[in-house]
């Protein structure tokens, strides 16, 4: 797994971002910097830098606030997860990297519907994004090695407006249940 398929996509993931917030195309991105930073050129103002910087402003620009969380609480862990993202996910060099980032995410989804617990935010977007390309090669012992991270990924492929163009990942679900009677 190469460690530029994180910010290499930055772009067309914040791309991805605004057309599931139902804004308008005309954002400008670029890329900065030998680790290819996304930038997003504002008309009146600085350039906005970082893959979560950009993504909180379009959020904030479609009016959809919920989606950064609804209390103080959910608000850092939304920030917290971002950061994750940025830092571990994008930030992976190797299968060993993978294997901890979806140990450590399977067990923090064990009890929770989304990251930020029962809501759907921006991190469970952006994360969604980040992994695409990993969850994409796991095998099927994989996908039901990390059956979390396989149940949460799934839910958030078929919410509306998010996969798009990304390809749709099939999880086997008939060895869930073989142990109930």
């Amino acid at each position: 797994m190469a460690a530029a398929a994180g910010p290499r996509l930055g772009a067309e993931e914040l791309g991805l971002l605004e057309k599931s917030l139902g804004l308008a195309k005309g954002n400008k991105y670029g890329a900065q910097g030998e680790r290819k930073t996304p930038v997003l050129q504002t008309n009146n103002g600085p350039s906005l830098i970082g893959l979560t910087t950009i993504a909180t402003h379009l959020v904030k620009q479609a009016k959809k606030e919920q989606l950064l969380g609804n209390t103080a609480e959910e608000k850092a862990i939304v920030q917290q997860w971002l950061e994750y993202r940025v830092i571990q996910v994008d930030g992976q060099s190797n299968k060993e990297d993978t294997r901890i980032i979806l140990k450590d995410l399977n067990s923090y989804l064990e009890d929770k519907v989304y990251l930020a617990g029962n809501n759907f935010t921006l991190a469970d977007i952006l994360m969604y994004y980040g992994l695409h390309h990993i969850m994409v090669d796991l095998t099927v012992q994989e996908k039901e090695k990390y059956l979390n991270v396989s149940r949460w990924f799934n839910h958030v492929q078929h919410y509306p407006g998010i996969r798009q163009h990304l390809s749709s990942i099939v999880f086997i679900k008939n060895r869930l249940y073989t142990n109930a009677h």
